[in-house]
């Protein structure tokens, strides 16, 4: 198994890092231009990727799946990128990379809640075959 549950896990512990480092630094010199930029890091990065790969080690069956692979494949990047899109927005008024990831997050958003009623969806028929015997 690809252990997606431990790749998502490590990515959000390594956007945690950053996201505090982030707002240590903005404390310290007192300038908020890039909370957008912060909060997008600690939500997209640090939460939803750790939650995906918590979801992911619940319940291992959806690792299985070639759809995981293909969700890790766009939240991934997209959790990592997004918010440094967001920052060239902020910073430069060149919004095309946050406009991209965010798309790809939508997508890999997307493929996560399709995982998640295929996954509810088979539980449910387990439960009325099982009620059924």
């Amino acid at each position: 198994m690809d252990r997606l549950d431990l790749k998502f896990l490590a990515l959000g512990a390594a956007m945690l890092v950053v996201g505090v480092s982030m707002g240590i630094y903005m404390g310290i010199v007192h300038d908020f231009q890039l909370s957008p930029v912060h909060a997008h890091v600690n939500l997209v990065g640090w939460v939803s990727l750790s939650l995906f790969g918590i979801v992911y080690k619940l319940f291992p069956e959806l690792q299985a799946r070639r759809l995981a692979k293909l969700h890790f494949a766009f939240a991934a990047p997209a959790g990592v990128v997004f918010p440094f899109g967001i920052a060239l927005a902020v910073l430069a008024e060149k919004p095309l990379l946050a406009i991209v990831a965010s798309l790809l997050w939508f997508v890999g958003t997307i493929l996560f809640l399709i995982q998640i009623a295929g996954l509810a969806l088979a539980r449910s028929a387990n439960r009325t075959l099982v009620a059924a015997e």
